[in-house]
């Protein structure tokens, strides 16, 4: 415990973001840096508690009292060591999680909880500028070698766990360069894709092999991917967006999230030669689901220069305090306001789109929505509420519903469960002796921590499959995960 008074006396205090004015006019991530003597401070608030009901908040099982002290000692290099003895990628999660830790944070029970998630950023950005982190190639191989297909999260910690125990592993990626959605989703405001390249970069020197540019299934069929490797790890996420069938759904101008998204990423990258084939420039966006990808594709609309944009909610605006339904240390449904909020644009509560409105020659003009109310656990619409808005163009984030069916997974004649996931044993084997299946394909559309929790967990098992025995740790045991939600 670094400072038994600090979360007493010193109050939270976050990093502050690049001004609005200024940010909205490049594609660089919003914060600026905080001091490290403030993180010191702020790390010194960790108080000690009984039960660190953080590690429950947490699927990686991070050490987070542990490292917490020694950035409050100034001891990085432990520090960074702590932090990935279970985080393989912090510098991904300290972006893009969103901090099941703090809400079960002791401090939270009648305080603003410790700011943990800024923590584990500042350690390994200090780690990556001093040199810390380097490669850890595996000093024998086992002559085992495994495929893993899908190159987001839970698929790049796989390998990187595999690899470090001496195994030959190769990423298959179908896009151009490996990240997943870390790559071709995530916009570069919240993490610039430097970020994901030098954790590649590391990857390589340890000895994975990464096959961009390849669609398993067509360039190499299952049966090939069998004979080739030992194992097989299917970490291709959940990428069967869910649609929204009502009238006018083919008018031109209603697009899927992660149609829209790619293109934005690859104009703030400057790999486009012309204007992208989807650009909000000029035109009143409509934004339909109110969670991260619909904030993505908010803070993507300002920066392309969009006249408006306004994301609509189907249920009702949450409160700004923790409801009483969800207590601590519970991840609570609150009112939350990203970074992407702040810049523009309107939200709105408790509506649901009846219908896409057209013009004669099939452009798109606008929607017809209505108001819901919430009755019995069911959406109900509120009589007379129908209105009309402008749109030229509406992005559908709606979130996913299950992998996608590809040839591969015929090929490889896996099974799936009734919400489209692949059905997968307590060792996350699917049916299929030698192929396992980790993060969203297998669980369904979460958190990126459980999707590297997964990775981990997964790599653990094949290992154990491989050669008998494992010392890889496994975040998620088995009576863990049959509870998982």
């Amino acid at each position: 415990m670094g400072d038994p008074k600090g979360f007493l006396t010193t109050s939270r205090e976050t990093p502050t973001r690049r001004p609005v004015d200024v940010r909205i006019l490049d594609w660089k991530e919003v914060y600026e840096p905080q001091d490290l003597s403030a993180l010191k401070k702020q790390a010194g608030r960790c108080m000690d508690c009984g039960i660190p009901f953080c590690h429950q908040g947490c699927p990686l099982g991070n050490l987070i009292p542990e490292w917490n002290d020694l950035i409050f000692r100034g001891e990085m290099s432990e520090a960074i060591d702590r932090l990935h003895a279970t985080n393989n990628f912090p510098e991904f999660t300290g972006r893009l999680c969103p901090a099941p830790c703090e809400t079960a944070c002791v401090v939270a029970i009648n305080d603003e909880a410790v700011t943990i998630k800024q923590v584990e950023l500042r350690t390994i950005e200090e780690a990556f500028a001093n040199g810390s982190v380097i490669p850890l190639p595996s000093e024998r191989l086992t002559g085992k070698t495994v495929a893993v297909i899908g190159s987001g999260p839970a698929g790049l910690a796989a390998a990187q766990q595999l690899t470090r125990a001496g195994h030959t592993v190769a990423v298959y990626e179908r896009g151009a360069k490996p990240g997943g959605l870390l790559r071709y989703g995530i916009p570069e405001f919240k993490m610039e894709k430097s970020i994901l390249d030098r954790r590649i970069s590391q990857m390589e020197s340890e000895g994975t092999r990464f096959r961009s540019g390849v669609n398993v299934g067509v360039d190499i069929t299952g049966s090939e991917l069998k004979t080739k490797y030992d194992a097989i790890v299917l970490a291709v996420g959940s990428t069967n967006w869910r649609d929204l069938p009502v009238p006018g759904r083919n008018f031109k101008g209603v697009h899927q999230a992660m149609e829209y998204l790619p293109w934005g990423n690859a104009q703030g990258l400057n790999e486009l030669q012309e204007a992208p084939p989807i650009n909000a420039q000029g035109k009143h966006v409509i934004i339909l689901g109110g969670g991260d990808t619909g904030a993505d594709c908010l803070g993507t609309a300002i920066r392309q220069g969009a006249a408006s944009v306004t994301q609509l909610e189907i249920m009702p605006r949450p409160t700004e305090e923790r409801p009483s339904a969800q207590p601590w240390p519970t991840y609570p449904m609150i009112y939350r306001v990203s970074s992407a909020h702040e810049e523009a644009g309107e939200r709105m509560f408790a509506v649901s789109t009846e219908e896409f409105l057209g013009d004669s020659n099939g452009n798109l003009r606008g929607i017809k929505l209505v108001e819901t109310e919430l009755i019995d656990g069911k959406f109900m619409k509120v009589e007379n509420s129908e209105r009309e808005l402008p749109a030229d163009l509406v992005f559908l984030a709606l979130g996913f519903v299950g992998p996608e069916k590809s040839e591969l997974l015929k090929q490889l004649e896996v099974t799936f469960d009734d919400r489209g996931n692949i059905i997968r044993d307590d060792k996350y084997q699917t049916a299929v002796e030698g192929v396992y299946v980790a993060g969203d394909a297998g669980r369904g559309q979460s958190l990126i921590v459980w999707a590297i929790a997964e990775g981990r967990s997964a790599a653990a098992a094949v290992d154990e499959f491989l050669v008998g025995e494992t010392q890889l740790p496994s975040p998620i045991e088995p009576t863990a995960r049959s509870m998982m939600v």
